[in-house]
């Protein structure tokens, strides 16, 4: 039987765009629970996530919004209601998800309401807690690998560069680089974010403050990686990448481009470029719309045969401003490792 819900619920929202050491940065809520559509799902939140996205998307700017605007774009919870033609979950199943903040209110909340494609079956063998960090980097990760860059079981023994592996999707991207059989290459200059990207599978690290080609031909990567996966502003290393790259290789770049670059560099070796944006399939409801819950499906059995390792380091309770806040700070200091989620309100 679903459980009674109530018409109101706490959430952390902002009406305006201030840094965060500003206290209305960020603010305690109460707000109307979501009502669902008749393909989406209302789940109660267990756990959300603290990306760097989430920083960006509140980062100061002189927009100030009529309605408060909730950020979180991944988590883990519980299905309590959900619409006519979602028929995917029942009411009481464990999920783990992707949130829609372009469109619709973030996880930041006691209830979300979600397109049913953009969740997948919580780990049998993760809390709340674990499952929430994995949603948002691993998509990203195993869409950059498996649709950007087009890597498959056949591809085994070739190379990658992870540029920033021991970020969030770089941690996931290498376990399932690894999954595929590849070589994998990181980056990294902290010798505690070297010690974490190889935990997390890296077979060698460079040092991204140094020359990489230097230290890839060093590493008997002369003629190059055949492929690259890019999770850093590109601009530092865009007069490098051409070089790091073999003839006819794929790079893939995760994050925007701070200044414009010169893609005549890549011609010379046929490279093929592209883009991972999480948003694209459920912004322009896409054919391949289906990939979120196909490729969270996957990530779930995958951590529950133990061939993929969740990558939360640092859990704070309860779900409030006043932590989201202190979250944000931390992420903007850009030293942390792995992935930070909130609990319980």
């Amino acid at each position: 039987m679903a459980k009674k819900l109530p018409s109101v619920m706490k959430a952390v929202g902002l009406y305006k765009y201030l840094p965060i050491s500003d206290v209305n940065s960020l603010v305690d809520l109460q707000v109307s629970v979501p009502s669902v559509q008749r393909n989406e799902v209302l789940v109660e939140v267990k756990a959300t996530a603290v990306n760097p996205i989430d920083t960006k998307l509140r980062a100061p700017k002189p927009d100030v919004e009529a309605t408060p605007r909730i950020l979180g774009l991944d988590g883990a919870g519980i299905v309590v209601a959900k619409g006519d033609d979602a028929t995917t979950y029942n009411i009481g199943d464990e999920v783990f998800f992707v949130g829609d903040v372009r469109s619709k209110s973030g996880t930041n909340a006691q209830y979300v309401a979600l397109d049913e494609v953009l969740l997948g079956p919580k780990p049998k063998k993760l809390t709340f807690e674990q499952a929430a960090a994995m949603p948002l980097t691993a998509y990203t990760a195993f869409a950059c690998i498996y649709d950007r860059l087009q890597v498959t079981k056949q591809d085994k023994g070739k190379a990658i560069l992870v540029i920033n592996s021991a970020g969030g999707v770089g941690s996931v991207a290498t376990q399932a680089a690894k999954n595929l059989g590849l070589n994998v290459i990181g980056t990294a200059s902290r010798a505690e974010s070297k010690e974490f990207t190889r935990k997390y599978g890296t077979d060698i690290v460079l040092d991204h403050t140094k020359d990489l080609a230097t230290q890839l031909e060093s590493a008997g990567y002369g003629a190059g990686v055949d492929y690259i996966l890019v999770n850093y502003d590109p601009v530092p290393y865009w007069d490098t990448l051409p070089k790091l790259i073999k003839p006819e290789g794929r790079i893939c770049l995760v994050t925007d481009a701070s200044t414009p670059v010169d893609i005549k560099l890549l011609k010379d070796k046929s490279v093929t470029l592209v883009y991972e944006m999480m948003f694209t399939r459920i912004k322009y409801n896409t054919d391949k719309k289906y990939r979120y819950s196909e490729i969270l499906k996957t990530v779930s059995t995958l951590i529950d045969e133990g061939k993929l390792d969740c990558t939360l380091t640092k859990t704070m309770s309860p779900i409030n401003a006043a932590n989201l806040r202190e979250a944000h700070k931390i992420i903007e200091e850009k030293k942390m490792l792995g992935k930070l989620v909130l609990s319980g309100f």
